[in-house]
C-alpha cells in the first residue's frame, strides 16, 4: 500500500488526533516541521491556517494538500505526525522517507536557518519573547509597533514565537543573524531560554511579600460555613474525593491537590483556565482556601511567584467598571509603590502569575463569549473582565483556577477549559477523618460515628461536607435522638436550627415550642433569604437588613457572618453561612409566612419555567416599588438561581412533612398549612407526569426505555423528602418502562438514597443505568432496599471499589430478578472476584457480567473461572489477565452452552491466550462473538483462532484490531476468513 493511500485510508484517524483537542498548536507544529523540511510553502501555510475558519476545515485543507503534493510529502508529513503526536499510535515504518535528509539542502543562509530550525526555535522562544523583541529592537530591525503585534494577547506563547519568526523573515537576512545570534548566545552562557535562573525585580518580591502575608491572613480560618467559631483551616481541613471530568489512562490512584493545577488530565494545552466543579456544600470553597494557604506559607503551587485570591459573591457587588489592574489591586491586594512596574512585570510574565474564582456559579450573569476584550488596560463591568480572562482574550498564559456548581457549566464555558476536575465529597474514610476533627474527645467522636454507621441514610448525607459539618456540630441533639435519628436533609438543617437557637437563648422552650419562641428570627431571616435568591444575592447590606426587619438580636443566633471584605466601620454587610442555608431559610418564609402568595408553590416547582417565579405576586410583594420596576425590566436569570430555587423546593417538601407538622401547630394554621401540603403533593404528581409524558414509543422489538433528566432526579429527592411512602407509591405506580437511563444526572450518595426510596414502589422490576455518575461505595449502601426490583444494573465509571461490591453483591443474591451488572471503569481489583465467583455460582440465571477496565489481573481471572461455566455474557476489557488468565477463562468455559459473548479487549492476552481461547470457539456450542482488540497477538496465535472457526460455522465474528500484526498479513488474514475483523 502506497503512503498516499495510508494518508487516505487513516485520514479520519489523522483529523481526529491533530484536531480532537480544539487546540490548533497539534496543526501548528506539524506545519512547522513541514516548512523546516521543505514540504510546504509559507503560501501553503497561509492557505491552510485562514483566520476564523475552523480548526476541522484547516486541517482538511492541509490532507488535501498533502495528497495532491505527492509520495514524498506525504511521507514528509506522516514523520511530523509522529512527532507531534507519539501517543496517538499511528505507524509509519512503511513510509520509507526519512524527512532528516532534506535538511542539508537549507543551511547556507540565516534566513534559511531560521527555517530549517523553525520548530526547535518556536520551542525556545516563547519561554523569553520579551528578551527576544528587546534584542531586536536594540538592533534596529524592529520597532514598537512590530513588538506589539508580536504581543496581541490573543496569541498563546507558541503563536507568539511563531510571530516573531515570521517578522523576522521578513525583515531580512541581518535580523535573522540576531534572532539566531541571541539563541546561541543563551545556549553558550549556560542560561536556559526559559530563564530556570532568573530573579524577579525587587518591586516585585517585595508585593509578593504582601500579598503572600494577606493570602495567607484570609485563609488561616475556615472562612466557610464555621465562620463564626474561628476554626483553624490547619485543624480542620480534610480533603475530599478529586475525580478528572475526562477520563484519563496515564493517571493512577487519587488526585491530590496539586493535581489541580499539574498537567494530569490536560485536554486543551492551549486553554489556561481549570475548573473545580462539585455540588453546593461539597468544599470547594474551602479547597480553594487551602490552596490559597500553602501557596502563601511556599509550600505548594512555587511554580507561580503571585497569587490573587477573587470572591465572585464579593464581585456582584462590584458596580464601577475596571481595567484588569484595577482588578488586581483593589480587590486582592494593593501595592505600596510602583504599582505600573509590577503590572507591567505581570503582563511579560504570564506563566508565573495564578488567578483563582470562587463561585463563579453566584455570579449574577451567565457565562458567555459575545464581548471580546483583549487590552489589559481598557475598562468593562466586572462580569466582562472575567468571561475574557477565563476565554484567554485577557492575559493570556496566566493560569486560572474556578469553582462552580456542575449546572453553572455551559458548553460555551467548557470548550476554554484546560481540564475539568470534579470535587465529589467525602469518602467513608474522609467523613471518618472530618468527625475526628472536629472533636476534641476520642470518645464523642466515637459514639459519633457509631451513630452514622447504624444510620446509613444519614451517612450517605454526611457525604457532603457541609451536611458532615452540621451532623459533628448538632452531635448532643444527634446521639440524643434514639429512633428519631435525621434522615433527609430537612431533618439535618431542622437539627442545626436548633441547636443554634438553644445555643444563642439563655432560656430555650423544650419541645416541639422551640420554633415558636424564635419565630419572628425565622421569619424576618426568611425573607431575607427568600428575596436574595431570587435577585442572585448573596451579601446583604444594612439596608437590606432592616427591610426585612431583622434585628441585631437575629443577627446574634448565628445564622449570619459579617462580609469583612465589604464592611466597613460606617457600613456593615452580612451573609449567610452557607448558601443552602439561605435556602433553608427561604423555604421556612415559604412554609409559615402569612404574606406568601397562593402561587408561590406552584412556580417554584415549574421546573421548566423556574424564573417565571419572578412574575410571582409574592416575590414582588417583599421588594419596593422602585425595585420592583427594575426587575420588571429585566429578563435575566442565572442557571444557579434555577439551582437555589431547586433547592428551596427540596426543603419545602421537607418542611411539609407528617412528620414535621407539629412544629407548626403554634406558628400558622392548620388549614393553610393543609393547602400548602395538597400544592406540593400536586406539583410533585404533576411534574412526574411530564416526565412520563415524554417517554418515546420503543422501536419494535425493544425494551420500553425513557432517560430521566436531572430534573426527574430533583423531583424524587422532593419526594424523598416528605417521606410519606403513598407519595412515592403513587408517583411510581404511573411509570411503565422496562429500562430507567439516569446516565450524567450528578447522582451521588444523598440521590441514592432518595432513588432507592422512591423506585423500591416500582411494580415490575427494570434495569437501572447509572453510569457516569458519583455513585462510590456510600451511594452503593444507599442503593440496596431498591435491589429487589433491579433486573440489571449499570454502574460504569462511579468510583466503586471492592468493599462496595461486596455489600451490593449480598444483596443481589437474596434478589430474584438481579441478572446483569456492568462495572467498567471502577476500581476493582482480584479481591472483588470471589465475589463475583460465588454470585455466578449461586445465580445459574445469571446472564451478563462486565467488569471492563479495572484492576484485574490473571489471578482474578482464575476465581472468576469456575463461576462463568454458566454466563452469557463476559466483558473484561482493559484489565490485565494476560495468557495465563485467558487459559484459566478457556478452561472454564471450554464446553459452555450459555456463553454468547466474551469480551477480553486490552488484557496483555498474546498468542499462547489466543490458543487456549481457540477451544472455547471450537466447543461452545453457544458463543457467537469473541473481543481480542488491542491485545498482543501474533499470525501463530490467529491460526489457531482460524482453525477453531472452521468446526464452528454459528460463530459470527472474532475481533482482532491493534494486535501484533503487519499490514501484509491482515490482507492476508482477511482474505482467507471473513469472520475475522481487523
Amino acid at each position: 500500500m502506497s503512503i498516499q493511500e495510508i494518508v487516505l485510508r487513516q485520514r479520519t484517524e489523522i483529523l481526529h488526533a491533530l484536531c480532537s483537542s480544539g487546540s490548533a498548536e497539534h496543526l501548528e507544529r506539524v506545519l512547522d516541521i513541514l516548512l523546516s523540511q521543505g514540504g510546504l510553502t509559507f503560501e501553503d501555510c497561509q492557505n491552510i491556517q485562514v483566520p476564523g475558519r475552523a480548526l476541522y476545515t484547516n486541517a482538511r485543507q492541509l490532507l488535501d494538500l498533502v495528497y495532491i503534493k505527492g509520495a514524498d510529502t506525504c511521507a514528509l508529513f506522516y514523520a511530523a505526525v509522529q512527532q507531534v503526536l507519539p501517543e496517538a499510535g499511528f505507524s509509519f515504518s512503511e513510509c520509507g522517507s526519512n524527512p532528516e535528509e532534506k535538511k542539508e539542502e537549507y543551511q547556507s543562509t540565516c534566513t534559511q536557518r531560521l527555517l530549517t530550525q523553525r520548530p526547535s526555535l518556536v520551542s525556545k522562544l516563547q519561554g523569553c519573547i520579551e528578551d527576544a523583541l528587546k534584542a531586536l529592537v536594540i538592533s534596529g530591525h524592529f520597532t514598537s509597533a512590530d513588538c506589539d503585534e508580536v504581543r496581541l494577547p490573543i496569541h498563546t506563547p507558541s503563536q507568539q514565537a511563531r510571530c516573531l519568526l515570521n517578522h523576522v523573515r521578513s525583515k531580512g537576512e541581518s535580523a535573522a543573524k540576531v534572532v539566531l545570534q541571541y539563541s546561541q548566545e543563551k545556549q553558550e552562557s549556560g542560561s536556559p531560554l526559559n530563564q530556570d535562573n532568573w530573579t524577579p525585580p525587587k518591586e516585585v518580591l517585595k508585593y509578593q511579600k504582601k500579598l503572600s502575608s494577606s493570602v495567607s491572613a484570609q485563609s488561616c480560618f475556615l472562612s466557610t460555613y464555621g465562620g463564626t467559631s474561628h476554626m483553624s483551616l490547619d485543624d480542620i481541613y480534610t480533603e475530599g474525593q478529586l475525580e478528572l471530568a475526562n477520563n484519563c489512562d496515564n493517571v493512577h490512584g487519587p488526585l491530590g491537590l496539586k493535581d489541580i493545577v499539574g498537567t494530569a488530565g490536560t485536554v486543551n494545552e492551549e486553554a489556561d483556565t481549570v475548573l473545580v466543579s462539585g455540588d453546593a456544600g461539597g468544599g470547594k470553597s474551602t479547597l480553594l482556601q487551602r490552596l490559597h494557604l500553602l501557596w502563601a506559607r511556599g509550600t505548594a503551587l512555587q511554580d507561580f511567584l503571585l497569587l490573587f485570591p477573587f470572591s465572585c459573591r464579593k464581585l456582584n457587588s462590584e458596580q464601577q467598571e475596571l481595567s484588569v489592574q484595577e482588578l488586581l489591586f483593589q480587590h486582592c491586594c494593593w501595592p505600596d509603590r510602583e504599582q505600573e512596574e509590577i503590572f507591567q512585570f505581570i503582563l511579560d510574565h504570564p506563566q508565573l502569575i495564578l488567578f483563582t474564582f470562587d463561585g463563579l456559579d453566584e455570579l449574577k450573569q451567565d457565562f458567555s463569549d459575545e464581548h471580546r476584550l483583549c487590552c489589559p488596560t481598557q475598562r468593562a463591568p466586572v462580569h466582562i473582565l472575567l468571561f475574557n480572562l477565563i476565554q484567554g482574550s485577557l492575559m493570556k498564559g496566566v493560569r486560572k483556577v474556578v469553582t462552580s456548581r456542575p449546572e453553572a457549566v455551559s458548553p460555551v464555558l467548557k470548550k476554554n477549559l484546560r481540564k475539568e476536575v470534579l470535587l465529589q465529597g467525602f469518602t467513608p474514610s474522609g467523613i471518618e477523618c472530618f468527625v475526628r476533627k472536629h472533636h476534641c474527645d476520642p470518645t464523642v467522636a466515637a459514639n459519633v460515628l457509631e451513630s452514622l454507621r447504624t444510620n446509613t441514610a444519614l451517612l450517605g448525607l454526611c457525604h457532603s461536607p457541609v451536611l458532615c459539618w452540621i451532623v459533628s456540630q448538632c452531635h448532643k441533639e444527634l446521639l440524643g435522638c434514639g429512633e428519631g435519628s435525621p434522615q433527609t436533609i430537612t431533618d439535618v438543617f431542622l437539627m442545626i436550627l436548633q441547636h443554634f437557637f438553644q445555643h444563642q437563648s439563655s432560656q430555650s422552650t423544650m419541645g416541639s415550642g422551640w420554633l415558636h419562641e424564635h419565630l419572628n428570627t425565622v421569619l424576618h431571616l426568611g425573607q431575607l433569604a427568600f428575596e436574595g435568591i431570587e435577585t442572585s444575592c448573596y451579601i446583604f447590606s444594612g439596608t437590606a437588613l432592616e427591610t426585612c426587619g431583622v434585628t441585631d438580636t437575629d443577627i446574634c443566633m448565628g445564622f449570619l457572618i459579617q462580609s469583612r471584605d465589604l464592611s466597613s466601620t460606617l457600613s456593615r454587610h452580612f451573609e449567610f453561612l452557607h448558601v443552602i442555608m439561605q435556602c433553608f431559610f427561604a423555604a421556612l418564609y415559604i412554609v409559615l409566612s402569612k404574606n406568601t402568595d397562593r402561587s408561590t408553590i406552584p412556580k417554584l416547582f415549574e421546573t421548566q419555567n423556574m424564573t417565571g417565579l419572578r412574575s410571582s405576586t409574592c416575590f414582588r410583594v417583599c421588594l419596593p416599588s422602585t425595585e420592583q420596576q427594575e426587575l420588571a425590566l429585566k429578563g435575566e436569570a442565572t442557571s444557579v438561581k434555577t439551582s437555589n430555587l431547586q433547592i428551596t423546593a427540596t426543603f419545602v417538601s421537607g418542611l411539609l412533612s407528617q412528620r414535621h407538622r407539629s412544629l407548626w401547630l403554634h406558628c400558622c394554621p392548620s388549614a393553610v398549612m393543609e393547602k400548602r401540603v395538597k400544592q406540593v403533593v400536586k406539583c410533585l404528581s404533576k411534574g412526574m407526569q411530564k416526565h412520563f409524558k415524554s417517554i418515546p414509543q420503543p422501536v419494535e422489538g425493544e425494551k420500553q426505555s425513557m432517560h430521566a433528566m436531572p430534573g426527574f432526579v430533583w423531583l424524587i429527592k422532593c419526594i424523598y423528602e416528605m417521606q410519606e411512602s403513598r407519595i412515592a407509591k403513587d408517583a411510581m405506580s404511573k411509570l411503565e418502562v422496562d429500562h430507567l437511563k439516569l446516565t450524567y444526572c450528578n447522582i451521588g450518595p444523598v440521590e441514592c438514597t432518595a432513588l432507592a426510596y422512591v423506585l423500591q414502589h416500582l411494580k415490575n422490576p427494570v434495569g437501572l443505568q447509572l453510569d457516569n455518575n458519583s455513585v462510590g461505595d456510600v451511594g452503593v449502601e444507599q442503593l440496596l432496599p431498591c435491589m429487589p426490583i433491579c433486573n440489571s444494573l449499570y454502574l460504569r465509571n462511579n468510583n466503586i471499589t471492592d468493599e462496595g461490591i461486596r455489600k451490593l453483591l449480598a444483596k443481589g443474591i437474596q434478589c430474584d430478578s438481579f441478572r446483569k451488572i456492568a462495572l467498567f471503569n471502577n476500581k476493582l481489583t482480584d479481591a472483588c472476584t470471589q465475589h463475583f465467583s460465588h454470585l455466578l455460582e449461586t445465580k445459574q440465571n445469571f446472564l451478563s457480567l462486565r467488569l471492563g477496565n479495572n484492576n484485574i489481573t490473571e489471578e482474578g481471572a482464575k476465581q472468576l473461572a469456575e463461576g462463568l461455566k454458566y454466563n452469557h455474557s463476559l466483558k473484561l476489557w482493559g484489565n490485565k489477565i494476560g495468557d495465563a488468565g485467558a487459559e484459566a477463562l478457556a478452561s472454564a468455559l471450554e464446553n459452555s452452552t450459555s456463553l454468547v459473548w466474551l469480551s477480553l479487549v486490552g488484557n496483555g492476552v498474546g498468542s499462547a491466550g489466543a490458543c487456549a481461547l481457540a477451544n472455547i470457539i471450537k466447543n461452545s456450542t453457544s458463543l457467537e462473538e469473541l473481543w481480542l482488540t488491542e491485545n498482543c497477538i501474533t499470525s501463530t496465535g490467529v491460526e489457531c483462532l482460524m482453525q477453531a472457526l472452521e468446526h464452528n460455522p454459528r460463530m459470527k465474528s472474532v475481533w482482532l484490531r491493534n494486535n501484533d500484526l503487519s499490514l501484509e498479513e491482515v490482507e492476508e488474514l482477511t482474505q482467507r476468513e471473513s469472520r475475522l475483523i481487523f
